[in-house]
């Protein structure tokens, strides 16, 4: 599957400072009105938030259940519900579409960081690469990763789509799930 064989084939940008022991010692924040169990996965998690059923809706349909139930370690910049319906009408609707599959699996790669960013590696990125540092997801993206003078987390897209993380750092067992605002899409063609 060309979403998994991109997974593989991304290095690991984000580096190993990832682990903090830190980052393991915090409680999980509720999501969705859901407690998440660091013990459970992404696809585990995410199905108990009930702000987040677009989100998991659309992992089926692309058949990426399996690949974010694997081992990992992702970070996943999770869209609300509300960030989905901000799409132009039809937008989703269109995505879930059988033969959309392939654009549909872009658009969710689009969202995965092949390795484990908490938000204090992503402020040290950003700080250590003078306040703005590129990602490449498994869907074949650029993301821009950046701070606010408030200390919180902004993610922009190829095409100027700027997500801010409202939830950071909800610990999974294969990684961690950031949610976000904003639906994050590969270039225009």
């Amino acid at each position: 599957m060309k979403f998994a064989l991109r997974a593989i084939a991304v290095s690991t940008m984000l580096g190993a400072a990832s682990l903090s022991g830190a980052a393991f010692a915090q409680e999980n924040p509720m999501v969705g009105g859901a407690e998440m169990s660091p013990e459970m996965n992404i696809v585990e998690n995410a199905a108990n938030s009930a702000d987040h059923t677009t989100l998991v809706a659309a992992v089926q349909a692309a058949g990426l259940v399996d690949t974010l139930s694997g081992e990992g370690p992702f970070t996943v910049l999770a869209p609300t519900n509300e960030a989905f319906a901000a799409l132009p009408e039809g937008t989703v609707d269109t995505l879930l579409m059988e033969e959309n599959l392939e654009q549909l699996q872009t658009v969710l790669g689009c969202h995965v960081i092949p390795a484990l960013a908490m938000s204090g590696d992503i402020v040290s990125m950003v700080e250590d690469d003078g306040g703005e540092h590129m990602v490449d997801t498994v869907g074949g993206c650029t993301l821009t990763l950046a701070t606010t003078d408030d200390g919180g987390v902004t993610v922009t897209d190829e095409n100027g789509t700027v997500a801010n993380v409202t939830i950071a750092d909800v610990r999974q067992s294969n990684g961690v799930i950031h949610v976000i605002d904003a639906v994050l899409t590969p270039a225009a063609e």
